[in-house]
């Protein structure tokens, strides 16, 4: 089975965005520095990896404001569990990356690239 985490929450302290996860510990885990879509829950999708296995962590569109102000201030991007985190190495460039991809792109579905645009590009 497919294990997900969720961030529905987000706060930024000393210039780094910490995204808020329900897990306890995240000894074991690693970043992957990879990521993808997911356009029916909207979210990005980052890859942390367990024991060989994907832990799918859904970074959903009410933290993306946050997302877009770290990635412009550059400061660092990190999971906070309850007694652990982990840097999200290369989120930034994976996320570039989408979003370029899912620019004016409606095969991530209409409302998803409205979103993406609205957010990261500016174009409301």
């Amino acid at each position: 089975m497919r294990k997900k985490l969720h961030i529905k929450q987000s706060f930024f302290e000393k210039g780094n965005l910490y995204l808020l996860s329900e897990e306890v510990h995240f000894q074991n885990i690693e970043a992957c520095g990879r990521m993808i879509v997911d356009s029916d829950e909207f979210a990005f999708v980052y890859l942390l990896e367990e024991d060989n296995e994907f832990i799918y962590l859904y970074i959903h569109e009410n933290t993306w404001k946050d997302l877009e102000q770290a990635m412009n201030n550059g400061g660092a991007i990190i999971v906070k569990g309850k007694e652990d985190e982990i840097i999200l190495e290369g989120i930034q460039e994976e996320l570039s990356y989408l979003i370029e991809n899912i620019e004016g792109n409606s095969n991530y579905g209409e409302e998803m690239v409205k979103k993406v645009e609205d957010i990261f590009l500016h174009t409301k």
